[in-house]
């Protein structure tokens, strides 16, 4: 747009950003020849690439699989292991997410046990003795 005579105010206008952006990528281009940004300094990754294709793989074919089990599995290379944070922020990036555990009391014989006697009891119960209790009306 800008080798094509396009001015840069009217440029920011129609890609919707500051004007001192189009004037900073202009004055770049004219440097460099390219508008790509430079790499950054910052954390290296702790997982490879191939580490990231097994977990997103394994996902894929398995969607209620937890990211703390993926973590577990991965074959490890440069490292010993890695966190369970580690492989949800590399499924985020994929797009996908980790199943979470549905967490709820476990039902033993005691409880099944005192359910079937609670319905027993109530069985044969009318809506009136039902209003007595819930407060229908």
């Amino acid at each position: 747009m800008l080798q094509g005579g396009m001015r840069t105010a009217a440029m920011a206008r129609t890609i919707n950003c500051n004007i001192r952006t189009v004037r900073h990528l202009r004055q770049h281009n004219r440097e460099t020849g390219q508008t790509a940004d430079r790499p950054r300094s910052g954390r290296p990754c702790v997982t490879t690439p191939a580490q990231d294709r097994y977990s997103r793989t394994s996902h894929l074919r398995d969607r209620y699989r937890m990211a703390t089990t993926t973590a577990r599995v991965t074959p490890a290379m440069h490292n010993s292991s890695i966190s369970a944070q580690t492989v949800r922020n590399r499924l985020r990036e994929a797009g996908l997410r980790a199943c979470r555990p549905v967490v709820r009391q476990v039902l033993t014989r005691h409880h099944r046990q005192q359910r079937c006697l609670w319905a027993q009891t109530h069985r044969r119960w009318t809506r009136q003795d039902w209003q007595k209790v819930l407060r229908l009306h």
